[in-house]
């Protein structure tokens, strides 16, 4: 075996590295490291926003908060993920665990926050009324915060093997390889996919369902009317059109983690050829890029935001209370 084929040349035990050519090793090498920056400084530029300014600190905003620190640790953990394309892990077992834990950690707490989102949206526009004194900022801190330790403690369970031994399951130097089988994918599945995901869609079609018919009795005066002679309240045109944004973020989240989560459920990762497994991958990645993206093309509050971060009137004392609405 020639030297150049191997991981670490200088070790027999080496990994040896995959065979592909040097035109797709380049181009996933730009493709990743430009999604990593990307998503990296557009959620920071979300959290920077959302944290600072006052008007901002809402319920829905909070939420939109932690999905924006799960997206940057996304951003982060892709340059790890890059050096993988050749098949070979440089940064030895302990970071191998380290970084799994992490990459499930975002994934269970994105979903998490998905869910919560969707509830959220459920609780404003079926129930607006009632949603200033249910959602408060406090119960949300308190949902958020429950979402990444039970996320925490889900991973140390899941992995506690590869925790207590990294890299036990290596069969060479260069590998990254977790305790990760059969039973354990399967509940993975259900707790991260199937279950929240039914959950999410159930939510969202009841809301879209409100939805429709309120914006219908908004343009008919005699149905709104009725509609306030029977005691009907309907959701504030606001909340409509955050529903209808992050109805939007929560498809394109669906889209993006459908193909990759079907392709562990049916098994076929080692069946499909490498170059779609990674156009798989690299669109699971990449939905963390794309909610800010939403959020600019939706949101006026955070291109104004934007403005005042990348112009540097942020360092202004009085800036977190700039008028940002």
């Amino acid at each position: 075996m020639e030297g150049d084929e191997l991981c670490f040349p200088q070790l027999n035990t080496s990994c040896r590295k995959l065979k592909r050519s040097h035109f797709d090793i380049v181009c996933t090498h730009v493709i990743l490291s430009s999604i990593s920056l990307l998503t990296a400084a557009l959620n920071l530029l979300v959290i920077i926003s959302i944290s600072h300014f006052k008007q901002l600190h809402t319920p829905t905003n909070l939420l939109l908060l932690s999905l924006a620190v799960s997206d940057f640790f996304v951003g982060l953990l892709v340059f790890f993920q890059i050096t993988l394309i050749e098949g070979c892990w440089y940064f030895g077992d302990l970071v191998c665990v380290v970084c799994s834990v992490v990459d499930i950690v975002i994934t269970s707490s994105s979903v998490g926050t998905m869910v919560l989102i969707s509830v959220d949206r459920y609780a404003a526009i079926c129930y607006p009324l009632h949603y200033p004194t249910k959602v408060t900022q406090r119960r949300v801190q308190i949902c958020v915060s429950l979402c990444w330790i039970c996320s925490l403690f889900y991973v140390l369970v899941l992995i506690k093997e590869s925790l207590k031994q990294p890299g036990r399951l290596n069969s060479c130097i260069g590998e990254c390889v977790i305790d990760f089988d059969f039973t354990k994918r399967f509940v993975d599945l259900m707790l991260t996919f199937i279950l929240p995901i039914s959950v999410i869609i159930v939510l969202y079609l009841r809301v879209f369902v409100v939805a429709v018919s309120q914006a219908r009795a908004m343009r008919s005066n005699i149905t709104a009317f009725t509609l306030q002679r029977s005691g009907k309240v309907t959701a504030k045109k606001s909340e409509l059109k955050a529903a209808r944004t992050l109805g939007v973020v929560v498809l394109v989240f669906l889209a993006c983690i459908c193909p990759y989560f079907c392709v562990l459920l049916t098994g076929q990762e080692a069946l499909i050829s490498a170059s779609s497994f990674v156009f798989v991958i690299c669109l699971f990645y990449f939905n963390s890029c794309l909610n800010p993206i939403i959020y600019t093309l939706f949101y006026p509050w955070f291109r104004k935001s934007i403005k005042v971060i990348v112009t540097f009137q942020i360092l202004k004392s009085s800036s977190s209370n700039t008028n940002i609405l």
